[in-house]
């Protein structure tokens, strides 16, 4: 620690009245801070970065044969939806299957006749509805595909041109007129 000299002729003396007075704990609380500002860091200092420069698992290469992966196996995203659809469906089709089985096993004691009217019943039911259904679908088709009607009422003498007239432009600047020729 380096400190200038003292200049000579100058003596430690007391305060002046009227300034304040220096105490310990504030002379040791500057020592204090003098030491950390002088000493050196001794502190290990740690990394902040470390960087492995060996290759990972997926870049070796060799004879092994790949090892499947559990769960599904990569496809397309048109298949993930299908097998989606697919399983939502088979699920969902619990409920009905498990309805359909407690009618079958409370209608074990009915008498077959019956049995087999009861189910008859909703074919029957069924039929005129998606024939109607059919029918009506095949009228709009028709109405769709029929021209329009159109009607129009003139008043007064009525002249109806059904001219052609043909052209043929050729060159680099060409000029439509279109002009019906006079005399007709």
């Amino acid at each position: 620690m380096n400190r200038l000299p003292e200049p000579p002729g100058r003596q430690p003396h007391a305060t002046q009245a009227g300034q304040p007075t220096t105490n310990t704990a504030a002379q040791a609380f500057l020592a204090d801070l003098e030491s950390a500002f002088t000493t050196t860091n001794t502190a290990k200092t740690t990394p902040t970065a470390y960087r492995d420069d060996t290759l990972p698992a997926t870049y070796t290469t060799g004879p092994t044969a790949p090892v499947p992966q559990p769960g599904r196996p990569p496809m397309s995203q048109r298949a993930v939806d299908l097998n989606t659809t697919i399983l939502c469906t088979g699920i969902a089709s619990l409920p009905i299957g498990g309805m359909t089985s407690l009618v079958v096993y409370t209608l074990g004691q009915v008498d077959p006749a019956a049995l087999a009217i009861a189910a008859a019943a909703p074919a029957t039911i069924a039929l005129p509805i998606l024939a109607l259904a059919r029918f009506l679908r095949r009228a709009r088709q028709v109405v769709e595909a029929a021209p329009p009607v159109i009607h129009q009422h003139y008043t007064g003498t009525v002249h109806q041109d059904t001219r052609t007239v043909n052209s043929t432009n050729r060159g680099l600047w060409a000029s439509n007129r279109n002009q019906l020729p006079a005399g007709d």
